[in-house]
């Protein structure tokens, strides 16, 4: 049996012999929009909650439009032009139309970079396109402190003072805040570096609710609500795409509205309830553009953990293009090398700011302390090897052949999409007739 899985612009294949059980992990076939454009165009004039957009841009000077980093596989060539152009209609000024990368606390993304990211040529000569700085303090507004946890909310000035606010993203399992898009763009896409480091401490990570698919209790989902309310609001473009990339799913208004909306629909696709636990998991960190470093791996591991045999072997393929991550990440990495597992986490689990970056290390810890970790990556230098705290190796048929060899009963789970789509462990009993 062969089996592609995402890895870097293209694919990775996986051999296996045709006598080994396989389930492969993968999403039920979504619906596809027809026609792009259509449906971008009908989600404008039809907005989840909120008036008409040609409507409240007669009413407004300004707007600020939020994208996501180059992280994301966001379609916004398809919805960026439409957008503007209808602000443009309901009378703001194109000098007054701003589309600003969420990056949070991530590199800024320039050049051919930001122009992949945006996707569209007319954009950039249209209107003013920029990067959000976390630790700029000037380009940041004071709005308080949340209720429940105290947490200070700095948001970017340029999204703050606008007099339309749009967020845009892709709607997708997120593995701490629950599901991305809407209220995440804002938080932390554009807050400061302060407000980033508190509500991704320690304390939050640590807790049970902050999971892939899930927003009940969960405390990041419940301190990004805060932050839209104290900010008074916003509006958001909300998108779903395939496993192939392919738009499946698209959604303008109230962000709040329409990112339940959006996140309802994906719910149906992106979680897979498994019946039974694996010796062997393969996994990918989903291809270009999230398996550029392997910081952003980290999210395939913990999202393939909970169908991981305790004691396990999970194998994930990362391209790892651009290395490691960032110098804090590294930082943070060579912590966990030294300290081991249960030094580093009792090290940062009484801190009320972490480290930039560390929550990543942190996240790294749960499926390590569920089995044994494989990267499969030709992306990284030799002396980052021992930093990813991981077994490494470049084979992605030699590590699937060792922990098939070391298993009794050989099977095997492999999700070719990574951490879009997440399996949970459930039991599923079987009725009698009575």
């Amino acid at each position: 049996m062969r089996i592609d899985l995402r890895y870097g612009k293209g694919t990775t294949t996986l051999e296996l012999p045709d006598d080994v059980p396989v389930t492969v992990v993968r999403k039920p076939d979504m619906p596809l929009v027809d026609d792009p454009a259509v449906a971008v165009a009908n989600a404008i004039a039809q907005p989840v909650g909120a008036s008409c957009l040609k409507q409240l841009a007669r009413g407004a000077g300004s707007a600020c439009i939020a994208v996501c980093d180059i992280t994301r596989p966001v379609p916004n060539h398809l919805f960026l032009r439409p957008l503007i152009e209808a602000l443009m209609a309901g009378g703001i000024a194109q000098d007054r139309i701003t589309v600003l990368v969420a990056t949070g606390l991530h590199r800024s993304n320039e050049g051919a970079e930001l122009e992949e990211l945006i996707g569209d040529p007319w954009v950039l000569e249209h209107v003013v396109v920029a990067n959000h700085f976390a630790r700029n303090d000037a380009d940041h507004v004071h709005l308080g402190s949340t209720s429940a946890r105290g947490t200070v909310v700095r948001l970017d000035r340029r999204f703050v003072e606008a007099d339309l606010r749009i967020a845009t993203g892709l709607v997708e399992p997120h593995f701490m805040a629950g599901y991305s898009g809407g209220r995440k763009v804002i938080a932390p896409g554009l807050a400061h570096a302060e407000t980033i480091t508190t509500f991704h401490s320690a304390r939050f990570m640590a807790d049970p609710a902050a999971i892939s698919c899930n927003f009940v209790d969960n405390p990041l989902h419940e301190e990004q609500l805060e932050i839209v309310r104290m900010l008074g609001g916003a509006l958001a473009i909300n998108t779903v795409i395939d496993e192939d990339r392919r738009l499946s799913f698209i959604n303008f208004g109230e962000i709040l509205q329409s990112h339940q909306q959006a996140v309802d629909f994906v719910n149906d696709y992106c979680k897979v309830f498994v019946p039974r636990r694996f010796r062997t998991v393969v996994t990918s960190a989903a291809g270009y553009p999230l398996d550029k470093t392997y910081y952003q791996t980290v999210k395939g591991m913990v999202c393939a953990m909970d169908i991981l045999e305790p004691g396990g072997d999970l194998i994930i393929v990362s391209e790892c293009s651009e290395g490691m991550g960032s110098a804090e990440f590294v930082a943070a990495q060579q912590r966990l090398v030294d300290l081991g597992v249960e030094s580093f986490l009792r090290s940062i689990l009484q801190k009320s700011h972490a480290d930039i970056d560390e929550w990543q290390t942190q996240m790294q810890t749960k499926p390590m302390q569920v089995g044994r970790i494989h990267l499969v990556t030709n992306g990284l230098l030799a002396q980052d090897h021992a930093l990813t705290g991981v077994n490494v190796t470049s084979s992605l048929q030699a590590a699937v052949h060792d922990s098939l060899s070391r298993s009794p009963h050989q099977s095997i789970a492999v999700i070719p999409e990574g951490p879009y789509v997440v399996p949970f462990f459930r039991i599923i009993e079987s009725s009698s007739a009575e």
